[in-house]
C-alpha cells in the first residue's frame, strides 16, 4: 500500500514537471482488466440476481422523519462494516439523509413546500451511467460494471482521491485512519478497509450476486425500490411512467441511477 502511494507520488512530481498526465495514468494501467461484463452472476451461482442495467427508486412520500431513514443506514452500514467515527471530518457515509437545498441544490426555491423543505432525503452513490469518478482513478481501482453497477477495488486503491474530486455528489469516504477498531461487530460476508482507501455504496453487489436484495431495501417499507431500468415492465421502470421524479445534479450529464420520486 505505502509503496504503490510513494512510486505515485513520485511519478506524479515528475508530471507535474511538464512531462505531462498521461503517464502518469499510463503507468498504473494493469494489463490485466477488470471484467466489467455482466459478471456480477455467472460466476456466482445460478441464483444470482441480473439486470441490463441496475438502478433505485426512493419513494420520498413514505419519508416523514430521520427516524423512517435509521432502520435503512444502520442495515447498510452493518453488513459492510462501516465504522463509527466521532470526529465527523473523518466519517464514513455509504448511504445517508441530508436537506433537499444539499441533495437538490439547483432545484430549490424560496416558495418550496415546508414538507419538501424539512424532509431528509437519503443520498448515495448514483451508479452513474457516465461516472466521472471511473474517468479520474489513475488505477482502474473503481470500475463500472456492464449492468451499470459502479465498484471499488480496495486492493488497487492507492488513496490519491482523484476519485472524490471528481464525484459531483459527494459520495465517497476516505479512511483517514484504520476504521476496524471503531467496527462494533465486523460482518465476515464482506471484506474490511484498510487507512488510505476510499470507499463508497455498492448498490448491495454481493448480496445480488446470491439472489438477495440490497440491505437498505429489504429494511425500507417500500421507501426504496430497486430493480432493472433496462426492463420496461420491472417495478422501478412501472413506477417511474406512473410517478413524477426527479435525479441529482442531472444537467451534469453523469447520468445518475437513482431517482426520487417526489
Amino acid at each position: 500500500m505505502e509503496k504503490s502511494r510513494r512510486s505515485f507520488l513520485k511519478i506524479a512530481g515528475i508530471s507535474a514537471l511538464g512531462i505531462g498526465a498521461k503517464p502518469v495514468f499510463n503507468a498504473f494501467a494493469s494489463s490485466e482488466e477488470h471484467v466489467e461484463k455482466a459478471e456480477p452472476a455467472t460466476s456466482q451461482g445460478k441464483n444470482s440476481r441480473t439486470a441490463k442495467h441496475w438502478g433505485m427508486v426512493i419513494d420520498t412520500r413514505k419519508i416523514n422523519s430521520e427516524d423512517d431513514l435509521y432502520p435503512i443506514i444502520s442495515a447498510c452500514h452493518k453488513i459492510h462494516n462501516v465504522p463509527e467515527l466521532e470526529n465527523v471530518r473523518h466519517e464514513i457515509k455509504w448511504i445517508w439523509g441530508t436537506k433537499y437545498k444539499n441533495a437538490f441544490p439547483g432545484k430549490e426555491n424560496k416558495y418550496l413546500n415546508d414538507r419538501i423543505k424539512d424532509l431528509p432525503f437519503l443520498v448515495l452513490c448514483n451508479h452513474c451511467e457516465e461516472p466521472s469518478c471511473v474517468q479520474a482513478c489513475p488505477t482502474k481501482a473503481t470500475f463500472k460494471r456492464e449492468d451499470g453497477i459502479v465498484l471499488m477495488d480496495f486492493h488497487r486503491c492507492i488513496g490519491c482521491r482523484f476519485c472524490m474530486a471528481a464525484c459531483p455528489y459527494g459520495s465517497r469516504s476516505f479512511n483517514f485512519r484504520d476504521p476496524r477498531p471503531f467496527i462494533e461487530e465486523t460482518d465476515p460476508g464482506f471484506p474490511t478497509r484498510m487507512k488510505g482507501v476510499v470507499e463508497k455504496c455498492n448498490f448491495c453487489a454481493e448480496r445480488l450476486a446470491v439472489g438477495k436484495e440490497p440491505a437498505c431495501v429489504e429494511v425500507s417499507n417500500g421507501i426504496i425500490a430497486f430493480g432493472d431500468l433496462g426492463d420496461p415492465e420491472s417495478g422501478v421502470r412501472k413506477l417511474l411512467a406512473s410517478n413524477y421524479s426527479i435525479r441529482r445534479k442531472q444537467g451534469l450529464g453523469t447520468g445518475p441511477s437513482v431517482y426520487y420520486i417526489v
